[in-house]
């Protein structure tokens, strides 16, 4: 069943008051208060809207996150059912230091369609539509990935371009790919924004592989999915808290490689707002009483997947 156009509008708005809130404290060095600022704004923003939502994948649980946090209802509670996911503010040293690529981010799906995602890392990868479904897997060698793909669109390896998060735990990828002669676009954080890159050529990205955050995962396999594109996954469990809350949100098979169809069915709506300029989208405009945002937004079933320009006055 789709969910209803009239809802893209209402989370652009959702997203671009969260943005705003977050904007606030945009250079100040204080990423807590601009996380939290975007958080506050987020759930009063969903509270207005006559739905019947539930967070799951939010800020933590509830002991972790006194709001948005999963299983929180949200909306009138009348109106249709949702899945929530959100990412108020993606990138939180970005806003704290005024770096590109902060983004306030929710995904939704009808109730039971949006992957539950315990707070844990996910080994991912993302590819193209351009690049044949069985051409790359998480369980291939990054040699053969890159080799297929290079394959599939007809490219030289040393002009593929592999993004990941600049990490240590990355150290054996990077080697991998600089033996490879294989360009990267290493990130410092947003791998919701990463993962994103694949979907357009403009962004000059490949593939996005290496370990994030399996929420993220969550939310970049709900845009992903408008576009086409290939998403797979796996969780990462350190301890055995970890495997405790996966088991508790009905995860048993703790090694299963989840597939984009099994993190998001069915239809789904995605908002990405700018709250500093970044690749996916440019940052919020203020001037006098002012605001000027914009969203990243796709829509599987109407099969939209454009930039949403919205301008609001600043409520004091």
């Amino acid at each position: 069943m789709a969910i209803d156009k009239k809802f893209i509008d209402l989370f652009v708005n959702v997203t671009s008051k969260a943005a705003l809130a977050a904007h606030n404290f945009v250079g100040k060095n204080d990423k807590i208060a601009a996380d939290k600022a975007a958080v506050d704004a987020m759930r009063n923003e969903l509270n207005q809207l006559n739905i019947n939502g539930e967070i799951v994948i939010g800020e933590g649980e509830l002991d972790d996150a006194p709001m948005l946090y999963i299983g929180e209802k949200l909306g009138t509670m009348v109106g249709p059912n949702f899945d929530i996911a959100v990412d108020p503010l993606e990138g939180t040293n970005f806003a704290a230091k005024n770096l590109p690529g902060a983004l306030s981010v929710i995904a939704i799906a009808e109730k039971n369609n949006l992957f539950n995602a315990p707070e844990t890392y996910m080994d991912k990868l993302a590819v193209s539509k351009k690049v044949p479904f069985d051409a790359t897997d998480l369980d291939f060698p990054i040699e053969k990935n890159i080799k297929n793909i290079a394959d599939a669109i007809n490219k030289d390896i040393k002009d593929i371009t592999a993004c990941l998060l600049d990490r240590p735990r990355h150290k054996k990828i990077m080697d991998k790919l600089k033996d490879l002669n294989v360009k990267m676009k290493l990130i410092s954080d947003g791998d919701v924004s990463g993962a994103l890159m694949v979907t357009n050529e403009k962004y000059n990205v490949d593939i996005f592989l290496g370990i994030g955050g399996g929420p993220e995962g969550v939310l970049a396999a709900s845009a992903i999915d408008a576009f086409e594109c290939k998403f797979q996954g796996r969780f990462l469990f350190e301890n055995d808290q970890d495997i405790l809350r996966a088991k508790k949100m009905g995860i048993i098979d703790l090694k299963k490689k989840y597939d984009l169809k099994e993190i998001v069915k069915g239809d789904s709506i995605f908002c990405a707002t700018g709250i500093t300029n970044g690749d996916l989208v440019n940052g919020i405009k203020v001037k006098e009483n002012k605001f000027v945002t914009e969203t990243l937004v796709t829509h599987k079933s109407s099969k939209i997947s454009k930039i949403f320009v919205s301008d609001d006055t600043i409520k004091t």
